[in-house]
């Protein structure tokens, strides 16, 4: 096991490692999604700032360049043509520091995972009953 991994207690200590610009757009970006989920519970997972309800929604994690948003497959396939100007895979999408965070689109796709997970979890509940 590496003891130098860096582990985060909460999203308050993770954005708090970064410079300021780049805080003030992690700030930015978990009051989109705050507002988007205000049921979703944050937490630290996969060492990023993470919101869950009823699973994982969405997490985020800031790189060199870019930040990193992770809606799960579905949450890209959902929204492929607006996202498609953006470098992602099949669960991530990157948007560039250079360029204003699409913080409305951000926002959607958040109501799209809370809606999906919501209707997951009353499926599942449906199918134990």
């Amino acid at each position: 096991m590496d003891g130098n991994k860096i582990t985060y207690e909460s999203v308050d200590e993770y954005i708090s490692t970064f410079p300021s610009e780049i805080q003030a757009l992690l700030e930015a970006l978990r009051k989109v999604i705050q507002e988007a989920a205000p049921d979703a519970k944050e937490k630290i997972s996969y060492q990023m700032p993470t919101y869950a309800q009823h699973g994982n929604l969405v997490h985020f994690a800031a790189y060199k360049n870019h930040i990193g948003f992770y809606p799960a497959p579905s949450g890209i396939v959902a929204f492929k043509q607006e996202l498609s100007k953006y470098k992602g895979a099949k669960g991530s999408i990157q948007f560039p520091l250079d360029e204003p965070l699409p913080y409305e689109l951000i926002s959607r796709i958040v109501q799209f995972r809370v809606a999906e997970n919501i209707e997951a979890a009353a499926a599942k509940l449906k199918k134990q009953s």
